[in-house]
């Protein structure tokens, strides 16, 4: 009695890492896991991989390092339109001096796109913009803060001399 939901579940597991191997390699050129495996810039062939491949390119990019995107920057040198949409997606997930061109490249190159890959580059497009808005938010508000703390600093200067001037005065009354 005991051996029958044992084996059903070694039945189970076994069945789970099967699909989990199969389901790994799949997805093998794009493994999140080692920036190393990641050695293609994602086509625009409209095929049943198109988005999954460009998914998984969009994840690489987000977590890779330096190293990764020097690398594949490197692979995406040309001027194919599935090279300039992979460098636009690297420089998406870059420092900030280089999301303008990611903005560039997304909007010059987006329309070339299969349709069924448009709307993913879209929302990445829209992420990207709403990045930058914030960042720009962000500037704006610090040179604000900045702004503020000089004028506060100059009132400050400014009560700082109309305090020794009252004091001047004070002691002129004072004295006789």
């Amino acid at each position: 009695m005991r051996i029958l939901p044992l084996l059903a579940s070694l039945l189970a597991v076994s069945l789970l890492a099967g699909c989990q191997a199969l389901n790994h390699t799949t997805n093998a050129p794009f493994n999140t896991a080692s920036s190393d495996c990641l050695s293609e810039v994602p086509s625009l062939h409209d095929n049943e991989c198109l988005l999954e491949a460009w998914v998984d390119f969009g994840l690489a990019a987000q977590r890779g390092d330096e190293a990764w995107r020097e690398r594949t920057l490197k692979r995406a040198e040309g001027e194919l339109a599935n090279e300039r949409l992979a460098r636009a997606v690297v420089y998406s997930w870059s420092d900030r001096s280089h999301w303008d061109d990611a903005s560039e490249l997304f909007k010059a190159d987006l329309a070339l796109a299969p349709s069924r890959l448009q709307p993913l580059l879209r929302q990445w497009l829209n992420g990207l913009e709403a990045r930058r808005e914030l960042a720009n938010q962000v500037d704006h508000s610090e040179a604000a803060r900045r702004q503020v703390a000089r004028e506060r600093d100059d009132l400050a200067q400014k009560l700082d001399a109309l305090t020794e001037i009252e004091q001047s005065i004070n002691l002129r009354n004072q004295s006789p």
